[in-house]
């Protein structure tokens, strides 16, 4: 029975070879085709001749029962063919080559492969801005006598965005950028051909908030992607690169830097807040950084390039500023009660989280309780207690931000220490009162006897006398 079903299928792709079936393979100019043999048909130690046109054409490659193999070396095919088992694969594909091929197999009829050419095109080309009209176009050969091949278009993510003949016209936004792919499928068989589109515009924003502290670095971060050029923003015709500052309290927006595109790059402070922009901006890095943050650098920093067609691009970075508030304040006396918030002025988001970390010495060091609060309560706060107390930001397993404060906590005075402060003062008291005492007597006792001695006016040899 075995042997019946093989019969049948020689039989089969016999039948189709003498009637004349074509393999159809699309490929673009320049790229590389690979001809493979029907999966039907067994190789295992048999004579494979590929030929231009007819079994009579010119030889391009071939094996043999022993494994054997080799290609032509004449031109135009010198260093374009190669092997693979016994698929024919032909490089860097010419116009001259789509043409027909023939596979034949031992004393086999020829099976016949036809070579068509696809032809993709982007109109306008590369690189475009986000709002353009773009128009894509896939025109595989017609073969003649045969129906057309079914066309559809992928976006770079992999999407179904058109089906069948005809350009595909959109307007572009970031999501464009990348390679769209044309698939032209013929009885059940694919051919892909990938044009690539490059849309400019600036790296995605992050997702999140940038998180700073008094004790934290600041970084804003604003990039260009890899595939954008300086020349290419140049070409489009930029004007102006800028960053600008909307603070959390709702004040104005404020300019901070701008950037001309014009050589040499260099970045012109406005109004700085003390932070920088990142080295040479032709690395396409117009990241701004601080070695502290501020309560005040909360807000939205705005990145932005504007072209001259009136196209601009913009990313926005929230940041938030991480805070410890102590109250009374800083300098407490043992006993005191303290209160401690950490917090980002707003409830924290349930994927956000707190660590505290007091002193070595605290109370709290050795407390088993939840530490992932925004607010700490001490009745009653000891010299222990006091030092650096840091408040952490963290997201599952990444810390975003710190805070710290630094207290001072006195010892409190007992009942003995109070008197002998009394006593002390007291004691400097009197002294003082006594030394006054003695000075004035004395002053009293000096202005006396000046009143009882008078200097004459002529002077006797014997000098002052009693009147």
């Amino acid at each position: 029975m075995r042997n019946v079903i093989q019969s049948v299928v020689l039989l089969l792709a016999a039948l189709t070879s003498t009637t004349g079936a074509v393999e159809r393979i699309y490929a673009q100019v320049g790229e590389t085709a690979t001809l493979k043999p029907p999966g039907h048909i067994n190789l295992q130690g048999k004579y494979v001749y590929w030929y231009v046109e007819k079994e009579d054409g010119v030889q391009l490659a071939w094996r043999n029962n022993m494994g054997g193999s080799g290609t032509t070396s004449a031109e135009p095919w010198k260093d374009r063919l190669s092997l693979s088992d016994a698929s024919l694969i032909i490089k860097d594909i010419q116009q001259k080559d789509f043409r027909t091929f023939c596979l034949k197999v031992n004393d086999d009829p020829c099976l016949t492969y036809k070579l068509l050419k696809l032809t993709v095109s982007v109109n306008p080309p590369s690189p475009l801005l986000p709002g353009d009209s773009l128009s894509l176009s896939c025109n595989p050969q017609s073969l003649s006598g045969h129906k057309d091949p079914e066309i559809q278009w992928l976006n770079p993510s992999g999407g179904k965005v058109k089906k069948g003949q005809g350009p595909h016209t959109v307007r572009v936004t970031s999501q464009d950028n990348g390679q769209w792919t044309c698939v032209v499928t013929y009885d059940k068989k694919e051919n892909k051909a990938i044009v690539s589109v490059t849309v400019l515009d600036l790296s995605p924003a992050p997702l999140h908030p940038q998180y700073t502290s008094k004790s934290w670095p600041l970084t804003i971060p604003c990039s260009l992607p890899a595939h954008i050029s300086w020349d290419q923003l140049e070409a489009k015709e930029i004007q102006d690169v800028r960053w600008d500052f909307v603070p959390e309290s709702g004040l104005s927006p404020q300019r901070l830097f701008s950037l001309s595109p014009k050589d040499p790059l260099t970045w012109e402070a406005d109004q700085d807040r003390g932070l920088r922009p990142v080295p040479d901006p032709k690395k396409k890095d117009l990241t701004l950084t601080r070695n502290r943050g501020t309560e005040e650098d909360e807000g939205d920093y705005v990145c932005a390039l504007e072209f001259k067609n009136g196209v601009t691009l913009n990313r926005t970075v929230h940041v938030k500023v991480l805070q410890i508030i102590s109250s009374p304040g800083t300098e407490l006396i043992s006993g005191q009660q303290l209160n401690l918030t950490c917090s980002l002025g707003h409830p924290l988001p349930s994927d956000l989280q707190l660590k505290w970390f007091p002193p070595e010495q605290s109370s709290l060091s050795s407390l088993t309780s939840d530490r992932h609060l925004a607010h700490l309560t001490i009745p009653e706060v000891g010299t222990g207690d006091g030092g650096k107390w840091r408040c952490e930001l963290w997201q599952s397993n990444a810390r975003l931000t710190s805070a710290e404060i630094t207290l001072k906590i006195e010892p409190k005075m007992s009942l003995w220490m109070v008197v002998v402060i009394c006593s002390v003062t007291v004691i400097v008291i009197l002294l003082l009162i006594l030394v006054f005492i003695l000075y004035r007597r004395r002053q009293l006792k000096m202005t006396h006897l000046r009143r009882r001695l008078c200097k004459c006016k002529t002077p006797k040899p014997k000098g002052f006398y009693r009147t």
